[in-house]
């Protein structure tokens, strides 16, 4: 179908809404009405709202979904109700189709074009179309068949009534969107019982913290999918320890929730204060729960995987560097002072006897031979009388009597 040349834009992709739950409900925003020629914006017209519940061939019987525990080869007839709480008429298109779980662990069904090939092709409607006066509810019956061959185990899926809508996007371009209204089947083929869950593409790192003082981080994502047969929810767990089981910590991830078989949720579980142990053999698992309070029999056992990862302390290390080099300057720096000193000491000895040498030598050249003066006995003055010298004098020449 070709769009008309006045709508300058292009259809840019099909939007589905989907709500499943107890009491399902939806709102269905209506387009943004477009100006007339005049300019005048027509009053929006109120949103319309319909909801899709179990029901009974006189009304909803208080039912949260399809409930069914079938042998291979059965066949149930049940009721949906569909109820229009709009003011005005609306034609849906109601038909069947299989469950999926999200990455992120949300329970949706196929896309509105794509065929089911589980419990969703199982259903027949007896209206694929329905149009529902304003304020007003169609009980609808259906049956469901399951096939000779299905295997044991737990078939989940919906069904649904959808309304078709064009609007408008952000940029201007036409857009299809699909809102879905629906209520969950689960149904229960008998037989053996396999409930497992299994661990895929863990991937653990260390990240180490900024804080020398602190520990470091593990984190731990993996694949969580369900290979047996029956829906499955868990808890995912974390553990790491270093050599001789020194350092070891453990931690609790968020609760999974249901996991479809077949399906598959991301998960996340982080460890904080892990001491960096330079080598941590870190162990994830995952313990599998009922759902809803269902008896596992066998009780599933529990998925764990072991890997090994490097927390290599370089900050510590480098902490201890500085420390280590710290106290080996201080060291040095006091050996130098008390060297320094010692030589000083030294030096100072060494000058004093120097100068001592010097001295006594200058003592030494100043000094007659003999004793020293004032070493011996005192002198004594002598007190004699001078005794005449014999004979006459000695006569001068030239000397006067």
């Amino acid at each position: 179908m070709r769009l008309p040349t006045s709508i300058a834009a292009v259809v840019a992709g099909a939007v589905s809404a989907l709500v499943l739950g107890a009491v399902p409900a939806a709102a269905a925003p209506t387009p943004t009405p477009t100006p007339t020629p005049s300019g005048s914006v027509p009053a929006r017209p109120a949103p319309v709202t319909w909801g899709v519940t179990p029901s009974s061939p006189t009304g909803p019987n208080g039912r949260a979904s399809f409930g069914y525990k079938l042998d291979p080869g059965a066949r149930v007839t049940d009721y949906v109700a569909v109820t229009n709480h709009s003011a005005r008429p609306l034609t849906l298109s109601l038909y069947a189709s299989d469950a999926v779980t999200t990455p992120q662990g949300g329970f949706d069904l196929l896309p509105g074009g794509q065929r089911p090939v589980d419990v969703g092709s199982w259903v027949r409607l007896t209206a694929p179309t329905l149009t529902i006066p304003s304020t007003s509810r169609m009980d609808v019956p259906f049956t469901l068949t399951v096939p000779e061959n299905a295997t044991p185990g737990d078939h989940v899926g919906g069904i649904v009534a959808s309304l078709a809508a064009t609007t408008t996007d952000g940029q201007g371009n036409q857009v299809a969107v699909d809102h879905r209204v629906g209520a969950r089947i689960y149904l229960r083929v008998t037989g053996e019982l396999r409930p497992a869950l299994a661990l895929e593409g863990l991937r653990v790192d260390h990240r180490a913290s900024g804080n020398p003082f602190a520990g470091g981080e593990i984190v731990a994502t993996a694949t969580i999918r369900n290979t047996g047969n029956v829906r499955l929810a868990g808890q995912p767990m974390t553990e790491s320890a270093g050599l001789f089981g020194l350092g070891r910590r453990s931690a609790s991830g968020t609760a999974l929730p249901e996991i479809l078989p077949g399906g598959a949720v991301r998960t996340t579980v982080r460890l904080r204060g892990v001491a960096p142990l330079f080598r941590l053999t870190v162990t994830t698992t995952v313990v599998p729960a009922a759902v809803e309070g269902q008896a596992l029999d066998p009780h599933p056992a529990e998925a764990s995987e072991e890997v090994t990862v490097w927390a290599v302390p370089w900050r510590q290390l480098l902490l201890v560097l500085l420390v280590l080099g710290a106290v080996g300057a201080l060291l040095m720096l006091r050996r130098r002072r008390r060297r320094r000193a010692a030589r000083n000491l030294a030096q100072a000895v060494a000058a004093a006897r120097e100068q001592g040498r010097a001295e006594a030598t200058a003592t030494a050249a100043g000094t007659p031979s003999g004793p020293p003066a004032g070493t011996g006995p005192p002198t004594q003055p002598d007190r004699s009388t001078p005794k005449a010298a014999a004979g006459p004098p000695t006569s001068t020449p030239g000397a006067q009597p």
